[in-house]
């Protein structure tokens, strides 16, 4: 009876927003990410939906499964037609338990997710959700809560609200944390002016025919900011949710006159319309369909990286890396400002890299040279820093210590990227005390210990086995809790800073550069500050 209600919801959504389709009625209609497939008939008993999930039926919508051809050497990649999605629908909100809520908060979710991959937030903060009343503009609410927690400032535009609960949840959950509900009325003719992402989240794959007011006239605002045979670089990019609204779910956009998206997302599978995206960037969302439904459909989707929620279809675009740029805007760097001491100055900005949630806030490009004057950098961590210098553990046999036991100068750079700030140390590298390395080493996780026994860093291997090999065997040996031995050869540097270089990004590359140098003053040691051209 649940599944019957919820067509009959579908058809009178669609009902409402498209305009009467000619008779006899063909295609049949397009379903929603989560709604149920329907025959060609306005309306339907449970008997007639049990016919048409017959073998004869499903023979006149065979999957279609062919190579990639966004990357022609990408692996063959499943297109589902309409019919086909709807039943994985069915499927997954029948036998396999899941909700209609459930679904739509990944799928939102992996929305966000994708957006996250390619616009940063710092550029692309101001996020229009153009969102419908079926179940595509609750994945677009979805998003933009997500997109919130994410660093972005949504608005939504939602103009035929649904009145069920989960859509009312999820205008309230937006409402609660602040972000601004925009009427039609109120939006700018070009929406260029006022936003950085579009997301359109109108209609999906449950809609047909020409859309009603108003969703005709924001399809052709969307429209009009697109020019992709000119440009690849647009502004504000439209990023799509599963069907670009108004395309046909299997032609795609055939009379060649609607939205052409940057980016879609299509989830669970890409529709066949997909096949016709021409965008730079096509993302899968979707990361729930069990593995007994990708045998039955035959799935051939590509894998999704680490914990992620998303994973691209094809290349990333080719770009012109000579037009790579950004225009840095940030607060004024003044001498007057800053501290007298470069390493409370240090300590005040690492705080704030922290504060602001950066990822290895102390990450750090260690450049040296040997004897021969030859350079090498790479990226450590630093471990601790006072008046005294600047810490990171190592071992002593690896190509940095061999560096500088050979020439002890060495050079550090910090990059906190989302703060427009880089600093540089330069200064003489001596070792630690061997009581602090051992300090040190003994409160690092176990299997940080067993590693830094393990690798005889920078030494040629024979292959990867041969370390989780003797990894495991002393895990074995050390798993009565004993101690762990230090490595003679595994220890901690000191950089002493005779030069620090705070660098602050600004508009048209007129950057802020104050450099402390330590010079001799009456005899003492004192830092100078000077301003440097940028």
């Amino acid at each position: 009876m649940r599944n019957v209600v919820r067509r009959v919801r579908t058809m009178t959504f669609t009902f409402l927003l498209q305009s009467p389709p000619p008779l006899p009625i063909s295609p049949p209609p397009q379903f929603s990410l989560y709604s149920l497939p329907l025959p060609t008939q306005r309306f339907l008993t449970p008997s007639q939906g049990s016919r048409l999930r017959s073998d004869s039926v499903r023979t006149l919508c065979t999957k279609s499964i062919i190579p990639n051809m966004e990357d022609s050497g990408s692996p063959p990649l499943s297109y589902l037609t309409q019919r086909e999605a709807a039943e994985i629908d069915e499927t997954l909100m029948g036998p396999l338990g899941f909700s209609v809520d459930q679904l739509m908060e990944l799928a939102g979710l992996s929305v966000a997710t994708s957006i996250a991959e390619v616009y940063n937030p710092g550029e692309y903060s101001r996020v229009l959700a153009i969102c419908g009343p079926g179940n595509n503009g609750g994945d677009g609410l979805v998003a933009a809560r997500h997109l919130h927690h994410l660093g972005y400032k949504p608005f939504i535009c939602y103009p035929k609200r649904t009145a069920k609960p989960l859509y009312t949840g999820l205008v309230t959950q937006l409402e609660s944390l602040s972000v601004p509900f925009v009427s039609v009325d109120d939006l700018p003719e070009n929406l260029s002016k006022d936003f950085d992402v579009i997301v359109d989240a109108m209609f999906g794959f449950s809609f047909h025919g020409a859309p009603r007011p108003p969703f005709d006239d924001l399809i052709r605002r969307l429209v009009s900011l697109q020019n992709y045979e000119q440009t690849l670089q647009k502004h504000p990019v439209i990023v799509s949710v599963d069907i670009p609204s108004g395309w046909h779910v299997e032609e795609g956009d055939h009379e060649d006159g609607g939205i052409k998206p940057d980016m879609l997302v299509s989830l669970t599978a890409p529709k066949l319309c997909a096949k016709r995206f021409r965008g730079p960037h096509h993302f899968l969302g979707g990361r729930f369909v069990p593995p007994s439904v990708a045998e039955k459909y035959k799935l051939e989707l590509p894998s999704y990286p680490g914990t992620s929620m998303c994973v691209r279809i094809g290349k990333p675009p080719r770009v012109d890396i000579s037009a790579m740029r950004v225009n840095y805007v940030s607060p004024e760097l003044l001498e007057e400002q800053v501290e007298t001491d470069p390493t409370v100055q240090f300590r005040k900005w690492f705080d704030e890299a922290v504060a602001a949630g950066l990822r290895e806030t102390n990450a750090m490009a260690l450049c040296t040279a040997n004897k021969d004057k030859k350079p090498s950098s790479r990226m450590v961590l630093l471990k601790g820093f006072d008046e005294n210098g600047f810490v990171w553990f190592t071992n002593y046999e690896s190509k940095k210590g061999s560096d500088l036991s050979e020439n002890p100068s060495a050079a550090l750079l910090f990059y906190w990227e989302s703060l427009n700030r880089q600093v540089r140390i330069e200064g003489q590298v001596e070792r630690i005390p061997e009581s602090e390395s051992e300090n040190y080493f003994h409160s690092r996780p176990r299997g940080s210990q067993i590693g830094a026994i393990v690798s005889k860093q920078s030494s040629v291997v024979p292959g990867r086995h041969v370390l989780y090999d003797e990894y495991e065997e002393l895990t074995k040996k050390y798993s009565g809790g004993s101690v762990i031995p230090k490595p003679k050869n595994w220890g901690g540097f000191r950089l002493k800073p005779n030069l620090f270089e705070f660098w602050q990004g600004q508009p048209s590359r007129l950057h802020d550069r104050l450099q402390y140098s330590l010079q001799d003053v009456n005899g003492k040691p004192a830092w100078k500050i000077h301003r440097l051209a940028p």
